[in-house]
């Protein structure tokens, strides 16, 4: 059985962060089941669905494949730790695209793994365990700082150009 009300009138924030959009959209059709009401959004987003539309309206907020539809409020509650992760998961998919064959020499020198991805956490720390026995007044030489501070600088600069 279809139904229309108000929540087909309501505006919902559509935040897919892997991709940057927020955008408003409606609830398009809502179908009532024994299991309650799912939904689909309207057009643009009409493959947005279906999805449960009590849990939408009770929780605020649904996860739909990578996107998030929820209410206004909740957005305004939620938006800075969503962007703040959604811009870790794009450094991180940028970092994956411009892995090359110098980053695993890189790799090497720092002793970090061989594949996966990496963190600035993660490289930083691997940068300071080395500095402790690398740098010349630790016992290490310039030659052996110079090149983990080198590969340090050459795994950030991905980040750099991801920010």
């Amino acid at each position: 059985m279809k139904a229309r009300g108000m929540t087909d009138k309501v505006e919902w924030v559509v935040w897919n962060g892997s991709m940057g959009i927020l955008d408003m959209a409606t609830v398009g059709c809502i179908e009532v089941g024994a299991a309650g009401r799912s939904a689909y959004l309207a057009a643009p987003y009409g493959v947005v669905g279906p999805f449960s539309l009590d849990e939408l309206e009770t929780q605020g907020r649904i996860a739909f494949g990578a996107c998030l539809v929820m209410s206004r409020q909740r957005w305004r509650e939620d938006q800075v730790q969503l962007r703040i992760e959604a811009r870790e998961r794009r450094r991180a998919f940028l970092f994956r695209l411009n892995f090359n064959d110098d980053d695993q020499e890189h790799r090497e020198v720092l002793n970090l793994p061989a594949e996966g991805e990496l963190t600035p956490t993660e490289i930083n720390a691997a940068f300071r365990r080395m500095a402790k026995s690398a740098h010349p007044d630790a016992g290490g030489s310039g030659e052996q700082y110079r090149r983990i501070t080198e590969a340090r600088d050459a795994l950030m600069q991905v980040f750099a150009r991801a920010a």
